[in-house]
Protein backbone atom coordinates (compact mmCIF):
# COMPACT_ATOMS: atom_id res chain seq x y z
CA UNK A 1 0.00 0.00 0.00
CA UNK A 2 1.47 3.74 -1.08
CA UNK A 3 1.80 5.58 1.70
CA UNK A 4 0.03 8.93 2.67
CA UNK A 5 1.48 11.72 3.84
CA UNK A 6 1.10 14.67 6.23
CA UNK A 7 2.89 17.52 6.67
CA UNK A 8 2.46 21.19 8.23
CA UNK A 9 4.58 24.52 8.96
CA UNK A 10 6.76 24.54 6.12
CA UNK A 11 6.49 28.06 6.19
CA UNK A 12 8.25 28.62 3.09
CA UNK A 13 9.87 31.90 2.28
CA UNK A 14 12.00 33.36 -0.78
CA UNK A 15 14.83 34.54 1.85
CA UNK A 16 15.41 30.59 2.79
CA UNK A 17 16.27 29.44 -0.59
CA UNK A 18 17.46 26.04 0.97
CA UNK A 19 14.21 25.53 3.27
CA UNK A 20 12.60 25.98 -0.77
CA UNK A 21 14.61 23.04 -1.88
CA UNK A 22 14.12 20.46 0.53
CA UNK A 23 10.72 21.34 -0.20
CA UNK A 24 11.00 20.64 -4.13
CA UNK A 25 13.23 17.25 -3.35
CA UNK A 26 10.34 16.12 -1.02
CA UNK A 27 7.80 16.56 -3.94
CA UNK A 28 9.49 14.78 -6.12
CA UNK A 29 11.21 12.22 -4.54
CA UNK A 30 8.92 11.61 -2.07
CA UNK A 31 5.24 12.85 -3.11
CA UNK A 32 5.46 11.94 -6.53
CA UNK A 33 5.23 7.88 -5.33
CA UNK A 34 2.58 8.23 -3.03
CA UNK A 35 -0.86 7.75 -2.34
CA UNK A 36 -1.41 11.73 -1.34
CA UNK A 37 -0.49 14.72 0.69
CA UNK A 38 -2.02 16.58 3.57
CA UNK A 39 -0.68 20.06 4.11
CA UNK A 40 -2.33 21.51 7.61
CA UNK A 41 -1.76 25.00 6.97
CA UNK A 42 1.37 27.08 6.79
CA UNK A 43 3.14 26.16 3.88
CA UNK A 44 4.17 29.73 3.33
CA UNK A 45 5.59 31.81 6.12
CA UNK A 46 2.76 34.45 4.80
CA UNK A 47 0.54 34.21 1.90
CA UNK A 48 -0.40 37.63 0.51
CA UNK A 49 -3.05 36.46 -1.87
CA UNK A 50 -3.89 34.26 -5.06
CA UNK A 51 -2.43 37.24 -7.32
CA UNK A 52 1.44 36.18 -5.71
CA UNK A 53 3.87 37.16 -8.61
CA UNK A 54 7.00 36.27 -6.75
CA UNK A 55 8.84 34.02 -9.23
CA UNK A 56 9.98 31.84 -6.20
CA UNK A 57 6.48 30.94 -5.09
CA UNK A 58 5.17 30.32 -8.89
CA UNK A 59 7.61 27.73 -9.02
CA UNK A 60 6.51 26.35 -5.99
CA UNK A 61 2.99 26.36 -7.34
CA UNK A 62 4.31 24.57 -10.71
CA UNK A 63 5.73 21.84 -8.42
CA UNK A 64 2.85 21.26 -6.91
CA UNK A 65 0.29 21.14 -10.14
CA UNK A 66 2.92 18.76 -11.56
CA UNK A 67 2.19 16.03 -8.81
CA UNK A 68 -1.16 16.89 -8.59
CA UNK A 69 -1.48 16.33 -12.56
CA UNK A 70 0.37 13.51 -12.42
CA UNK A 71 -2.33 11.72 -10.38
CA UNK A 72 -1.42 11.84 -6.90
CA UNK A 73 -3.68 14.56 -4.68
CA UNK A 74 -2.65 17.35 -2.72
CA UNK A 75 -5.15 18.90 0.02
CA UNK A 76 -4.91 21.83 1.67
CA UNK A 77 -6.05 22.83 4.77
CA UNK A 78 -5.18 26.74 5.66
CA UNK A 79 -3.17 27.69 8.32
CA UNK A 80 -2.87 30.99 9.92
CA UNK A 81 -0.28 32.38 8.17
CA UNK A 82 -1.98 31.29 4.89
CA UNK A 83 -5.55 31.86 5.18
CA UNK A 84 -6.00 33.60 2.10
CA UNK A 85 -5.07 30.97 -0.05
CA UNK A 86 -8.34 30.83 -2.06
CA UNK A 87 -9.76 29.35 -5.33
CA UNK A 88 -7.10 30.65 -7.70
CA UNK A 89 -4.36 28.74 -5.52
CA UNK A 90 -6.28 25.52 -6.20
CA UNK A 91 -6.80 26.10 -9.58
CA UNK A 92 -2.56 26.62 -10.39
CA UNK A 93 -1.78 23.69 -8.29
CA UNK A 94 -4.60 21.03 -8.51
CA UNK A 95 -4.50 21.29 -4.81
CA UNK A 96 -8.41 20.45 -2.92
CA UNK A 97 -9.15 23.32 -0.41
CA UNK A 98 -10.69 21.13 2.78
CA UNK A 99 -12.52 22.83 5.53
CA UNK A 100 -10.69 23.96 8.88
CA UNK A 101 -11.56 20.65 10.72
CA UNK A 102 -12.06 17.71 7.92
CA UNK A 103 -12.05 13.53 9.07
CA UNK A 104 -10.76 11.90 6.50
CA UNK A 105 -10.97 7.79 6.78
CA UNK A 106 -8.00 6.20 5.67
CA UNK A 107 -8.20 2.02 6.17
CA UNK A 108 -10.70 2.00 8.08
CA UNK A 109 -9.82 4.80 10.17
CA UNK A 110 -11.45 7.54 10.87
CA UNK A 111 -8.86 10.62 11.55
CA UNK A 112 -9.60 14.49 12.04
CA UNK A 113 -7.11 16.79 10.69
CA UNK A 114 -6.83 20.71 11.17
CA UNK A 115 -3.86 23.45 11.08
CA UNK A 116 -4.19 23.28 15.53
CA UNK A 117 -4.60 26.85 16.15
CA UNK A 118 -7.98 26.22 17.36
CA UNK A 119 -6.83 24.00 19.86
CA UNK A 120 -4.73 26.50 21.65
CA UNK A 121 -7.92 27.88 23.63
CA UNK A 122 -5.86 29.05 26.85
CA UNK A 123 -4.17 31.56 24.38
CA UNK A 124 -7.02 33.90 24.70
CA UNK A 125 -5.71 37.07 22.52
CA UNK A 126 -4.82 34.83 19.28
CA UNK A 127 -8.28 33.47 19.75
CA UNK A 128 -10.15 36.47 19.79
CA UNK A 129 -8.21 37.47 16.76
CA UNK A 130 -9.19 34.11 14.93
CA UNK A 131 -12.71 34.57 15.84
CA UNK A 132 -12.98 38.15 14.69
CA UNK A 133 -10.98 37.03 11.50
CA UNK A 134 -13.26 34.63 10.44
CA UNK A 135 -16.33 36.61 11.26
CA UNK A 136 -18.68 36.61 8.19
CA UNK A 137 -18.77 40.22 7.67
CA UNK A 138 -14.92 40.38 8.19
CA UNK A 139 -15.04 38.57 4.26
CA UNK A 140 -15.82 41.75 2.59
CA UNK A 141 -12.81 43.21 4.74
CA UNK A 142 -10.83 40.12 3.34
CA UNK A 143 -12.33 41.06 -0.31
CA UNK A 144 -10.90 44.73 0.21
CA UNK A 145 -7.76 43.84 1.71
CA UNK A 146 -7.18 41.82 -1.40
CA UNK A 147 -8.21 44.65 -3.72
CA UNK A 148 -5.04 46.30 -2.18
CA UNK A 149 -2.06 46.65 -4.25
CA UNK A 150 0.26 43.52 -3.55
CA UNK A 151 3.41 45.75 -2.26
CA UNK A 152 1.23 47.37 0.71
CA UNK A 153 -0.14 43.60 1.63
CA UNK A 154 3.49 42.65 1.55
CA UNK A 155 4.17 45.43 3.94
CA UNK A 156 1.71 44.81 6.06
CA UNK A 157 2.44 41.25 6.42
CA UNK A 158 5.85 42.00 7.64
CA UNK A 159 4.48 44.36 10.11
CA UNK A 160 2.18 41.97 11.18
CA UNK A 161 5.06 39.13 11.88
CA UNK A 162 7.44 41.60 13.67
CA UNK A 163 4.48 42.51 16.02
CA UNK A 164 3.24 38.35 16.30
CA UNK A 165 7.16 37.67 16.96
CA UNK A 166 6.86 40.48 19.65
CA UNK A 167 3.82 38.92 21.20
CA UNK A 168 5.18 35.52 21.19
CA UNK A 169 8.26 35.80 22.95
CA UNK A 170 5.66 37.60 26.28
CA UNK A 171 3.55 34.56 26.15
CA UNK A 172 4.79 31.67 28.04
CA UNK A 173 4.84 27.83 26.19
CA UNK A 174 2.16 26.30 28.04
CA UNK A 175 -0.62 29.36 26.67
CA UNK A 176 0.60 28.77 23.34
CA UNK A 177 0.38 24.57 23.81
CA UNK A 178 -3.23 22.95 23.06
CA UNK A 179 -5.33 22.63 25.90
CA UNK A 180 -5.92 19.66 26.91
CA UNK A 181 -9.55 19.80 27.41
CA UNK A 182 -10.23 21.58 23.98
CA UNK A 183 -8.56 18.28 22.26
CA UNK A 184 -10.94 15.39 24.11
CA UNK A 185 -13.65 17.85 23.17
CA UNK A 186 -13.19 18.10 19.84
CA UNK A 187 -12.47 14.61 18.80
CA UNK A 188 -15.73 13.65 21.01
CA UNK A 189 -17.70 15.82 18.83
CA UNK A 190 -16.26 14.31 15.77
CA UNK A 191 -16.16 10.81 17.49
CA UNK A 192 -12.73 9.92 16.50
CA UNK A 193 -9.71 8.17 18.15
CA UNK A 194 -7.16 9.62 15.88
CA UNK A 195 -5.92 13.55 15.73
CA UNK A 196 -3.65 14.94 13.40
CA UNK A 197 -2.54 18.89 13.82
CA UNK A 198 0.44 21.26 13.55
CA UNK A 199 0.90 24.85 14.82
CA UNK A 200 2.31 24.65 17.84
CA UNK A 201 5.52 22.81 16.85
CA UNK A 202 6.28 20.42 19.15
CA UNK A 203 6.20 17.03 17.40
CA UNK A 204 5.06 14.32 19.41
CA UNK A 205 2.50 11.25 19.64
CA UNK A 206 0.35 11.58 22.45
CA UNK A 207 -1.83 9.02 23.72
CA UNK A 208 -4.46 9.11 25.77
CA UNK A 209 -7.81 7.73 27.45
CA UNK A 210 -11.18 9.25 25.53
CA UNK A 211 -13.98 7.21 27.22
CA UNK A 212 -13.52 3.89 26.69
CA UNK A 213 -11.20 3.81 24.14
CA UNK A 214 -6.76 4.80 23.47
CA UNK A 215 -7.02 8.03 21.62
CA UNK A 216 -3.66 9.10 19.46
CA UNK A 217 -2.63 13.07 18.87
CA UNK A 218 0.21 13.45 16.29
CA UNK A 219 1.37 16.63 16.09
CA UNK A 220 3.42 17.65 13.30
CA UNK A 221 6.82 19.56 13.71
CA UNK A 222 8.11 22.60 11.67
CA UNK A 223 10.30 22.57 9.09
CA UNK A 224 12.62 25.16 10.31
CA UNK A 225 15.57 22.79 11.12
CA UNK A 226 14.83 19.56 8.85
CA UNK A 227 11.99 18.46 6.92
CA UNK A 228 9.84 16.06 8.16
CA UNK A 229 6.54 14.43 7.77
CA UNK A 230 4.03 12.11 9.40
CA UNK A 231 3.65 8.85 7.14
CA UNK A 232 0.72 6.30 6.85
CA UNK A 233 1.83 2.98 5.86
CA UNK A 234 -1.75 1.85 5.86
CA UNK A 235 -1.01 0.48 9.14
CA UNK A 236 0.92 2.39 11.24
CA UNK A 237 1.45 6.19 11.54
CA UNK A 238 6.03 7.37 12.78
CA UNK A 239 7.29 10.37 11.97
CA UNK A 240 10.19 10.93 9.36
CA UNK A 241 12.93 12.98 9.18
CA UNK A 242 15.25 13.33 6.16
Amino acid sequence: MAETLFIADIHLDERHPALIEAFQTFLTRRVKYSAGLYILGDLFEFWHGDDENNLVYLEILRSLKNITSNGVPIYFIRGNRDFLVGKGFAQQTGCQLLDDEVVINLNKINILLMHGDNLCTDDLAYQKWKKWRLKPHNQYIQKFYLMLPLFVRRFVSRQVRQKSRQETQKKSREIMDVSQQTVEEIMQKYQVTHLIHGHTHRPNHHKFKLNQDVAHRFVLDAWYERGNALIFNGQDFHLEYF
